[in-house]
């Protein structure tokens, strides 16, 4: 449940709330595990290791994102590869264009790479793959703005504040 909480401030707070409701909050691990007291020292020692949670939270994000970025300086990229690969997306439209089906192509098209590799794409996706590509056939400057300004969203996420 304190998964959810953003920061210190946060699980404080929702640890008062649940106290002043009658529970009892119990710390299951750490190097005082026990009952929490929400009064005097066992609130100073909750909003200590909170804060500390926090910062160790902060520390692995900043680490991912300098991980990101060199590697998107290398070109490479987080995520799973697209199930709907550039050949498979030509081979769709060339076959709809003959009067096929998304249902009939689908058995026909393999996945090439990630963990859903030798299996057919789902309907839905060659459906997702075909929408994206007329947004980016009939809307090509949009799809390009909405790439520099995610790439500048990301950029300005990543540099120190």
């Amino acid at each position: 449940m304190f998964a959810q909480c953003r920061d210190a401030a946060e699980l404080t707070a929702l640890a008062d709330h649940l106290t002043e409701h009658g529970l009892v909050l119990e710390m299951l691990a750490g190097p005082l595990p026990g009952i929490y007291d929400p009064t005097g020292p066992g609130k100073v020692l909750f909003g200590f290791f909170a804060a500390m949670a926090e910062t160790e939270r902060e520390n692995i994000r900043e680490s991912t994102l300098e991980g990101l970025e060199t590697a998107a300086r290398k070109g490479k990229y987080g995520g799973q590869p697209p199930v709907i690969t550039d050949d498979m997306l030509h081979t769709v439209l060339r076959r709809r264009s003959g009067g096929e089906s998304v249902e009939q192509i689908q058995p026909d098209l393999i996945i090439p790479t990630g963990k859903r590799k030798g299996q057919n794409p789902s309907v839905a996706s060659i459906y997702r793959a075909l929408a994206e590509h007329e947004k980016t056939r009939v809307y090509p400057e949009a799809v390009e703005t909405a790439h520099a300004d995610f790439a500048a969203l990301q950029q300005r996420d990543r540099s120190p504040v």
